[in-house]
């Protein structure tokens, strides 16, 4: 879990986190037990206000740019203003899971084609 508590930590220190959940999804992925590929980020700052998706994605790669150019191979972040998170009722969409294989699989690489692969 260090790579877990690398992001939190970084997070944490980097933003006015309301609510920081990082999530390891890494067993829902076709990786070795353990690992910490990838994972799923739901932060709610006051930052966030009346900014731009893109924006907001930009800052939080900014602050995880070691883990992103190292073991983090997915991230998938959901970011909301506080006032954006009470209107989803203080949920983040569920992350889907893998459909398994690689781009070098037949099966998979047609799945992917067709829009079904992560």
């Amino acid at each position: 879990m260090k790579i877990q508590n690398a992001i939190e930590t970084k997070l944490n220190e980097a933003f006015e986190a309301r609510v920081l959940q990082v999530e390891n999804e890494s067993h829902k992925h076709s990786v070795p037990p353990n690992s910490e590929t990838h994972f799923k980020v739901t932060l709610v700052s006051p930052e966030f206000e009346g900014q731009m998706k893109v924006r907001r994605h930009q800052a939080i790669y900014k602050v995880l740019a070691e883990e992103l150019a190292g073991p983090v191979h997915a991230l998938a972040l959901h970011l909301y203003s506080p006032e954006e998170w009470e209107a989803t009722g203080h949920t983040a969409p569920e992350s889907p899971n893998c459909m398994g294989g690689s781009k070098k699989d037949p099966v998979m690489a047609a799945r992917t084609a067709q829009g079904e692969g992560s």
